[in-house]
């Protein structure tokens, strides 16, 4: 069992800079706006020897409606699940009266506690160290998260924390290690607009509250990860903040948000594209759905709040013609209808999910390919250029994730755009390659195969 550490404490203490800083890497957004971080995000690290999990959480706040509410449930619901409790206070502005507030939530909690006195970079913290005493929460630590001091000694005190919980440090098994680095969990991300639904499909599937959501757009921020185990198979689940048109992003906080979910993208392996059913396939939609296939992920597209879809076997069929002609560069991507809400079609999307991650490492024979491209050929010769014809030798497939192919031929810059779309729509069809990007490169050499003169 890995021993789990929640940071907490009030907004803009540093919480979210302090978790980058014991995780190793920037993983949360960071920046001068409080409240920043709303959902708690979560990442393995180790202290010492020791494999830990850390959670990031947001800042607590007194509201007890809305958004604040929800924010201040996940920040609970970490404090429970924590096996030690980080507590971070600005030493700078010293101690509000929030701070104390939630130092007796934590205390009433019962789980060992580090106080940590962050922005400790200057005199001027001297003061809010000593204030930190009477919070009754032990020896605060003095620390900088951002310039990195004091972190050694911060560890030190989580060392002396994991060793004093019974059981809490267990022997390090490296040869587990490096069969994760084999056999990790297939990573899928969830993309789309503000407001279609994301957060709450991603809490469907994991089958509890674990994303913050709610009627107002724009609340996740962080690109937060989450696995699972489905049936077996080991998936993490990225959710993503809604994606707005480049004019429409306003502010730094919405433009840390959008980096971050296009960062998502990127190291994913299948993008599920959530379309909101009542206003589908809008100009956005289809520019995510196209950087998705510039990025080389497998797509599938799930269309929420069925459940509110009138004559749905209709609509589904009008969307299904729409998404073909609306998306001719990933022909036969799987359109799954759901509902985040009743849960409705969830299974149908995953199975969707892990055909097309089986389609994204699909690898073709050689031989195949070659009979493919004599019969395409056959079919359909390329047209002559400048008075010659071009000549296509020979086809291998160079690579998968996604499926990547090199084509010889005697002039490749002379094959027209059309052809080459041709070539790729015919390997979609012959190979049953739908719903991932095809990667075709022209090259210009001999057949290797050809007999010697």
């Amino acid at each position: 069992m890995v021993f789990t550490i929640a940071i907490v404490g009030r907004p803009n203490v540093g919480k979210s800079t302090l978790f980058n800083r014991l995780a190793g890497k920037r993983l949360a957004l960071v920046d001068d706006q409080p409240g920043l971080t709303r959902d708690r995000r979560e990442a393995d690290a180790r202290i010492g020897a020791v494999p830990v999990r850390l959670i990031d959480t947001a800042g607590l706040e007194a509201g007890s409606t809305g958004l604040t509410a929800r924010m201040r449930e996940q920040t609970q619901a970490a404090v429970k699940q924590a096996d030690l409790v980080l507590f971070v206070v600005d030493a700078r502005t010293g101690l509000v009266p929030a701070d104390e507030i939630f130092a007796d939530l934590v205390r009433a909690s019962g789980k060992p506690v580090i106080l940590a006195a962050n922005k400790c970079e200057g005199r001027a913290a001297e003061s809010g160290v000593y204030e930190a005493f009477s919070l009754g929460l032990g020896e605060p630590l003095p620390i900088s998260a951002e310039h990195d001091r004091g972190i050694g000694e911060l560890n030190d005190a989580i060392e002396r924390a994991l060793h004093s919980d019974a059981g809490a440090a267990p022997d390090v098994d490296d040869s587990a290690e490096d069969d994760e680095g084999i056999d990790h969990p297939l990573r899928i991300a969830v993309v789309g607009r503000p407001n279609a639904g994301k957060s709450t499909l991603v809490n469907a599937i994991l089958g509890e509250e674990r994303m913050i959501t709610g009627p107002e757009a724009g609340i996740t921020r962080d690109a937060i990860a989450v696995e699972l185990d489905w049936k077996g198979k080991r998936l993490r689940l990225f959710d993503t903040a809604g994606l707005r048109r480049k004019m429409r992003v306003e502010g730094k906080a919405e433009e840390l948000s959008v980096g971050d979910a296009l960062r998502a993208i990127r190291f994913a392996e299948v993008v599920v594209l959530l379309l909101d059913a009542e206003n589908p396939f809008e100009k956005q939609d289809l520019q995510i759905a196209d950087l998705i296939v510039q990025e080389g992920r497998a797509l599938v597209i799930a269309v929420n709040k069925w459940d509110l879809a009138a004559e749905p076997q209709a609509r589904l069929a009008e969307l299904k013609e729409t998404c073909q002609r609306l998306l001719p560069q990933i022909k036969g991507v799987a359109l799954v209808p759901v509902s985040a809400l009743t849960g409705k079609g969830l299974p149908a999307l995953m199975r969707a999910v892990l055909a097309a991650n089986e389609l994204w490492n699909r690898r073709i024979t050689t031989h195949s390919l070659n009979r493919w491209l004599r019969e395409v050929v056959d079919a359909h010769p390329p047209p002559a250029v400048a008075g010659r014809r071009i000549k296509l030798r020979y086809a291998t497939q160079s690579n998968a994730r996604p499926p990547t192919f090199v084509l010889f031929c005697s002039r490749p810059n002379a094959v027209p755009d059309s052809y080459v779309r041709y070539l790729v729509n015919s390997l979609r069809d012959m190979f049953d390659l739908g719903g991932v990007p095809i990667r075709l490169h022209l090259r210009k050499g001999a057949n290797p195969y050809a007999k010697e003169s």
